[in-house]
């Protein structure tokens, strides 16, 4: 069977420059032009960058509804051993799911990140309705999506329409191992949250900062966009912090 078109914009993004190495995850229902603009952001500052689009995201509900978080975790794994192959250190960062992702990976491999960078990174809804399909049954095929929280007028996320009921179980599997695996982190982090974010509750961000036992971490506050805060007025204020965190955190040469 012929793989799904994939949507203009959302095919993965990788530059090879200097020996440091990014790690990029998109979110949920969304695929790489969510976080294309940090990405060449920060290949553009001589960083290597591997933002590689998750099985069934960027082409169609039917495809990712078919889709697993294990599949999701071994396409961030492959992307890891190509930044491996060409980089000396490794950094990470991602948008909602994709932050939620950031810290399962920087969990289970906690010598492999020099520092992670998540941004909206979800742990726990507020929505009882969004726990109680993941689990109900007869459940519906689709509900509404959740793309394209940005407060930025004209600017959209090139997200699902709609969310495949399926995955929400996928996702609540990634959040549990994630949370669990807090306590494991031990590189530095840098942590992105949107004051007004109708997606993700802020507090998960607040909880992560807590949980997290370097005492090298920094929660920053984005008073001005919404949950796709990486397309949103804030995108500049998150790339140079995330730059200047880079670079603090390496003493690496780029180029």
């Amino acid at each position: 069977m012929a793989e799904p078109q994939v949507f203009a914009g959302a095919e993965p993004f990788l530059v090879e420059n200097g020996n440091i190495g990014v790690l990029v995850s998109h979110g949920f229902t969304g695929n790489p032009h969510s976080m294309r603009y940090l990405a060449e952001g920060l290949a553009s500052a001589g960083f290597t960058v591997a933002l590689p689009r998750l099985k069934g995201h960027g082409t169609t509900p039917a495809d990712m509804a078919a889709s697993t978080a294990s599949d999701w975790v071994a396409d961030l794994e492959r992307a890891s051993a190509w930044l491996q192959q060409r980089c000396d250190t490794l950094f990470m960062t991602g948008l909602s799911m994709g932050g939620t992702l950031t810290l399962l990976m920087a969990g289970q491999h906690p010598d492999l990140f020099k520092g992670i960078i998540p941004i909206n990174a979800m742990l726990f809804s507020n929505n009882p309705d969004l726990a109680s399909l993941a689990f109900m049954s007869p459940a519906p095929a689709e509900v509404s999506g959740i793309g394209s929280d940005i407060k930025a007028e004209g600017v959209t996320e090139n997200a699902y329409p709609v969310t495949p009921v399926p995955t929400i179980k996928e996702l609540f599997t990634l959040t549990k191992v994630a949370d669990e695996m807090l306590p494991r982190i031990t590189c530095p982090a840098l942590i992105f949250a949107s004051r007004n974010d109708h997606v993700v509750p802020p507090a998960n961000s607040e909880y992560i900062f807590q949980k997290l036992p370097n005492a090298d971490k920094q929660l920053v506050w984005l008073e001005n966009s919404y949950h796709v805060a990486t397309l949103d007025n804030d995108k500049d204020l998150i790339l140079q912090k995330s730059i200047d965190f880079i670079k603090a955190h390496t003493q690496q040469t780029t180029g």
